[in-house]
């Protein structure tokens, strides 16, 4: 349980870097000659979220969450039968080795290495899988939030909102966090089907 827990942290945490990644290297502000906007002086806005408050807040990414441990938990409890098979059938093979011929006891060592191989690739599957589908939904979030943000934006005129994590933020001023509006907007545009 404790490797599953870790291996869902690990592709949370993968995923999120990858969302930032696309976030700041995606759409660069090349401009081209007649496409770009003179920027009065003084008009120039940033706002801000808190990331963790989405996490915490907004139904549909906590639903998605909710779903994916869920998927965490059976997919350790298929892993966790596969590996009492192979435990079960290894302490079988310990008590009876001594009274197996040569052929039988290479039988069941392969029987043994196949079980080992079998858990390995289900493993590696549903880790891949786990990481697949959590980047995609994952995605879907920053679409949803991004899509809001547009509408939102339209008569708030920032230039650029961030979301706000610790290890990339050293100064900010509450009076630009939009994180409330970010939050019951989003929960009123995709409410969590009960």
């Amino acid at each position: 349980m404790k490797n599953s827990t870790l291996i869902f942290n690990v592709v949370i945490a993968l995923a999120i870097a990858v969302l930032f990644y696309f976030q700041f290297s995606g759409k660069k502000g090349g401009s081209s000659v007649g496409t770009s906007k003179s920027v009065p002086a003084g008009s120039f806005r940033i706002a801000y979220f808190e990331a963790d408050s989405i996490q915490n807040h907004f139904e549909y990414f906590k639903e998605i969450r909710n779903t994916l441990q869920a998927k965490d938990v059976a997919n350790s409890r298929q892993l966790n039968e596969l590996k009492n098979v192979f435990t079960n059938k290894y302490q079988d093979l310990q008590r009876s080795a001594q009274t197996l011929s040569q052929a039988e006891l290479a039988n069941k060592q392969q029987e043994l290495e196949q079980l080992q191989k079998t858990y390995q690739g289900k493993e590696q599957m549903m880790a891949q899988e786990m990481q697949d589908e959590s980047f995609k939904k994952l995605q879907d979030v920053k679409k949803k939030i991004e899509e809001y943000l547009t509408e939102y934006n339209k008569d708030k005129g920032f230039a650029y909102v961030f979301s706000s994590a610790p290890e990339f933020m050293y100064l900010k001023d509450s009076a630009y966090n939009i994180t409330e509006d970010l939050v019951k907007g989003l929960n009123k545009l995709y409410p969590v089907k009960k």
